[in-house]
């Protein structure tokens, strides 16, 4: 006969193997008394420290976005490649992400700036949950803070824009003023803004987030439309305006930007994701622009291989001229780093007609004909162009930098060195036997005509 224990046990075994964040509590409806509530759409949260508005939505627009394991990698590298176990189980969960974006009373930060609304989004049924947290008055601050610690123990993850620089060291600290209410332990906090700089500032000038969704994430395909919405500079003016007894109706359009900006901050995260995850044969349709940012981010990170080709594919797809001489010089340097010395001389020879990288080029190629060419009259031909080229700009500098002119002379310097040291190898009967092409020497092209 099966004891009683054994059923207890069978029916443990059903329980599924992770335990899944938990709902929201439900929201008591706002009486007749409380206007702005009914404005916003939203209903009262209760905890022990008070109430506060909550305001919640779902959006089936970003969809879902898987994180790739690449992606997650490039994200999360430091210079310090430790992670604890937690770190990485929460990462490859996005069930325990959360994204955030804040409404304050001001951009100064500090003890008297307040966070009045606190957006938070998560995936949900394959689109966006959406639950907006805001002060009907500032003493409801205590209510809201706890609210959002308890999400944050849900779902540790915290996802941001400049969340790192501005949003989360406002929240910190409000935590610690309260003096109950402990600041929330994160299990890793992915800041958006600075992946977003790098691949595409170049092509946008700007990585605001509203340019971001029109010309990166394609707002228009997703039916997003922000022609009403309301400038940022005056929000934290329309919520004092409240306060004093003024119209809430401002503040309708607040919610809807910080809505806005939530779904903007979740369909940027599956654009870097896919732009970090693709490889060569997915470049063809990506701007040359962003490819070369994506080879200067994952150069950065040690990517050395992809930084390489996606540099490649960016000038040979043609990048716009004040950009190919800097990739043309990023790639020689690559090439050089990668033991593939005479690749990195063509892509040399192509910068020594540049103005702003001949002195760059001929240092480099003087070093190549010294030390792998073996050719010390090509040596010395590039070592004098860069001496001469470094006199002219001399003559002609105008900088406002103090230190230019004695770089310029340090330079100098080890031109005049590097001249006269392969003169030297020349003259003695070992260097001309390392440099057989000596004699042809008159007739070989100058370095000018490289």
């Amino acid at each position: 006969m099966t004891s009683v224990a054994d059923k207890f046990a069978r029916l443990s075994a059903l329980k599924p193997a992770r335990t899944f964040p938990s709902r929201p509590p439900d929201l008591r409806l706002p009486d007749e008394t409380d206007p702005i509530s009914h404005l916003l759409g939203g209903g009262i949260a209760r905890n022990q420290y008070g109430e506060h508005l909550a305001i919640r939505n779902w959006f089936s627009t970003p969809e879902f976005a898987a994180p790739s394991q690449t992606a997650l990698e490039l994200l999360t590298r430091t210079r310090n490649e430790s992670m604890s176990a937690r770190t990485r189980a929460a990462l490859a969960d996005p069930e325990r992400w959360l994204f955030l974006d804040t409404e304050t009373t001001g951009l100064a930060g500090g003890t008297g700036t307040y966070a009045f609304l606190v957006g938070l989004a998560w995936w949900d049924s394959g689109g966006l949950q959406v639950e907006q947290l805001f002060l009907r008055d500032l003493h409801e601050e205590y209510s809201l803070l706890q609210e959002l610690s308890a999400r944050l123990a849900e779902r540790p993850v915290l996802v941001t824009f400049n969340g790192k620089t501005f949003d989360w060291p406002l929240l910190e600290n409000r935590f610690t003023m309260t003096r109950t209410i402990r600041v929330p332990r994160l299990a890793a906090h992915l800041d958006l803004l600075h992946p977003a700089r790098a691949l595409w500032k170049l092509r946008l000038g700007t990585v605001r987030l509203v340019e971001l969704e029109r010309y990166v994430m394609d707002s228009a395909r997703l039916g997003w439309r922000r022609e009403d919405d309301v400038p940022s500079a005056m929000i934290p003016q329309f919520y004092f305006d409240y306060l004093r007894g003024g119209s809430g109706q401002p503040l309708a359009g607040v919610v809807r930007h910080n809505q806005m900006d939530l779904r903007g901050l979740a369909a940027l995260f599956g654009k870097i994701n896919d732009l970090l995850e693709s490889r060569e044969d997915a470049y063809a349709g990506t701007d040359t622009l962003d490819l070369f940012g994506l080879s200067k981010f994952l150069h950065r990170k040690g990517e050395k291989e992809r930084a390489h080709s996606a540099c490649s594919f960016a000038l040979t797809a043609g990048l716009p001229a004040e950009l190919r001489a800097k990739a043309t010089r990023e790639l020689a340097q690559m090439a050089k780093k990668r033991g593939e010395h005479e690749r990195a001389a063509l892509l040399l020879h192509e910068l020594v007609a540049n103005p702003e990288e001949t002195l760059f080029a001929c240092e480099q190629l003087a070093m190549y004909y010294e030390r792998h060419a073996r050719d010390l009259a090509r040596a010395i031909e590039f070592a004098q162009l860069g001496l001469k080229t470094l006199q002219r700009q001399l003559n002609h500098l105008h900088s406002r930098d103090p230190y230019a002119s004695a770089r310029h002379r340090r330079l100098g310097e080890k031109f005049m060195c590097r001249v006269e040291r392969l003169r030297h190898r020349i003259k003695s009967p070992r260097g001309a036997s390392a440099a057989p092409l000596l004699s042809q020497a008159a007739a070989a092209p100058t370095a000018e005509q490289c």
